[in-house]
C-alpha cells in the first residue's frame, strides 16, 4: 500500500495527517505540531463543502460560487434578465441537436461555465477534464484533428494556464476549435484572482487566432453559430452576470472581420468592444445633452478587426475613442493605435481601458467606475478631449 505521507515523505515534504477540518480541537493540535517542524510541511485536512447546510450538501458544485437564493431551500432567486452564461448554455443546447460533430470540454466547471444542460443531453460528447486547463485545450487539439468540432469553455481568468497549449497545440496548427470564455473582463467580488482582465492582450499575440466579443445576447448566440463553421481557433469572450438586452434592433449579419455601424454621428468615433457597447451608447446619451454627437461602431471582431471601418472613420472624425474591458497593454486600443501610425492615418486615438494593474476587490460598478468604464466616465473622458481640442481649459 502507498499511503499519502509516504508520497510526500519521498519528495522531501514533512506530512501531518488527515485530519477532520470540522473538529476544531484536531485542527488546533495538528496545526501547533507543524510550527515545531523546520522546512516544507503539508497539512491533509479533510472536509466537507456545504457542511451544515442541507441544500450545499446535496448540491455541492451548485454552491462553489453563488447567486443570491432562497434560504430555505438554496434555490437561486430569479433574475428579470438571462446571464451570458445562460445564453451559452441555450445556445451549446440547440447546437448539440444540430450539429452532431459538436463536443464540449470544460476543466471542472460544467455548472459554472453553463454546460451542465449539454452534458446531461450529450453524455458522449461532453468531457470534464477536470482542474488541468492545459489538458483541455491539447486535448481539444486532438478531437479537432480528428474531425470534431470541440468548444473549450473556461473562465477567462483560468484560461491563462493553458497559454503555451493555445499557442502551440491549437495556433501553430490552425485548428478549429472554439473557446468560449466566461467571466471576461470586471467580476467584482470574485477577487483578484479572477478578474478577466487579459485575454484580449494574450490572444491578440497569437497567430491565427479570432477574437469576437457579442454587444447583446442576441449577438452572442449569432456568434456561437457562426464560430462553430468558421475556419481555425476561435474565441468569444463575455463577461459575467446578466446579458445585455439593449440594441436589440442592430442585428446585422454577422461577417468576417466586419464591424456594425450603430448610428453615425461627427467630430467623435467610439470603437466599443463586447459589453462596452451598451455603456457606449448610454455615454452618447450624456454627450447628447451637452449638444455633441459621436458615432458608435460594435467592432465585434477584435482580432482581426475592421481595418477599413477605421480608415474610412479616420477619414472623417478628428478623434476615434477606443473602449474595452481588458487591460490596456496588448489590447485592442493598441492594436487601433498601431495600424492608424503604421497606416498614416490623421487622426487621434484616445485608449479608455483597464489599467494595467489587479484590479481591487469591489463590486463591478464599482471597479467600472474606479476605471473610468462607466458610461459617466467614458463621456467625461471625450468631453475633457474635445475641451482640450478647441483650446479651453479642461
Amino acid at each position: 500500500f502507498v499511503i499519502p505521507g509516504m508520497l510526500f515523505e519521498n519528495m522531501g515534504l514533512t506530512y501531518l495527517g488527515p485530519v477532520d477540518g470540522h473538529d476544531m480541537k484536531a485542527l488546533i493540535k495538528v496545526l501547533q505540531e507543524a510550527k515545531r517542524f523546520e522546512g516544507p510541511i503539508v497539512v491533509h485536512v479533510i472536509t466537507e463543502k456545504g457542511r451544515g447546510y442541507e441544500p450545499a450538501m446535496r448540491h455541492p458544485s451548485r454552491f462553489h460560487g453563488t447567486s443570491p437564493f432562497e434560504i430555505e431551500t438554496g434555490i437561486p432567486k430569479k433574475r428579470s434578465n438571462p446571464t451570458w452564461t445562460d445564453i451559452f448554455s441555450t445556445v451549446m443546447r440547440k447546437m448539440g441537436d444540430r450539429e452532431p460533430d459538436v463536443v464540449a470540454i470544460t476543466a471542472a466547471m460544467a455548472e459554472g461555465v453553463g454546460l451542465k444542460r449539454f452534458a446531461n443531453m450529450f453524455p458522449d460528447r461532453f468531457f470534464d477534464v477536470g482542474i488541468a486547463e492545459e489538458h483541455a485545450v491539447t486535448f481539444a487539439a486532438g478531437l479537432s484533428l480528428g474531425g470534431l468540432i470541440p468548444v473549450v469553455a473556461i473562465y477567462s481568468t483560468f484560461l491563462q494556464r493553458a497559454f503555451d497549449q493555445l499557442i502551440h497545440d491549437v495556433c501553430m496548427q490552425n485548428l478549429h476549435v472554439v473557446f468560449a470564455i466566461d467571466r471576461a473582463g470586471l467580476v467584482g467580488a470574485d477577487g483578484k484572482s479572477h478578474q478577466g482582465t487579459f485575454d484580449l492582450s494574450y490572444l491578440n499575440m497569437m497567430p491565427n487566432m479570432t477574437i469576437m466579443a457579442p454587444k447583446n445576447k442576441w449577438e452572442l448566440s449569432d456568434m456561437m453559430k457562426f464560430a462553430i463553421h468558421c475556419d481555425g481557433p476561435v474565441a468569444i469572450r463575455y463577461p459575467r452576470g446578466e446579458a445585455y438586452t439593449g440594441l436589440e434592433e442592430y442585428r446585422e449579419n454577422l461577417e468576417y472581420q466586419k464591424a456594425e455601424v450603430i448610428h453615425r454621428g461627427e467630430r467623435i468615433a467610439i470603437l466599443a468592444v463586447g459589453n462596452r457597447v451598451g455603456t457606449a451608447e448610454a455615454a452618447i446619451g450624456l454627450l447628447k445633452e451637452k449638444g455633441m454627437n459621436p458615432t458608435l461602431v460594435n467592432m465585434r471582431f477584435v482580432k482581426p478587426f475592421d481595418q477599413e471601418v477605421v480608415k474610412e472613420l479616420a477619414a472623417s472624425h478628428d478623434c476615434l475613442f477606443t473602449i474595452e474591458e481588458n487591460v490596456k497593454s496588448g489590447g485592442f486600443g493598441e492594436q487601433v493605435l498601431l495600424y492608424t501610425s503604421e497606416a498614416g492615418l490623421n487622426v487621434d486615438v484616445e485608449i479608455i481601458a483597464l489599467p494595467n494593474a489587479f484590479m481591487h476587490h469591489g463590486s463591478v460598478c464599482y471597479q467600472e467606475k474606479m476605471a473610468g468604464l462607466d458610461a459617466e466616465g467614458i463621456a467625461s473622458r471625450i468631453l475633457s478631449y474635445e475641451k482640450i481640442d478647441c483650446g479651453t481649459d479642461a
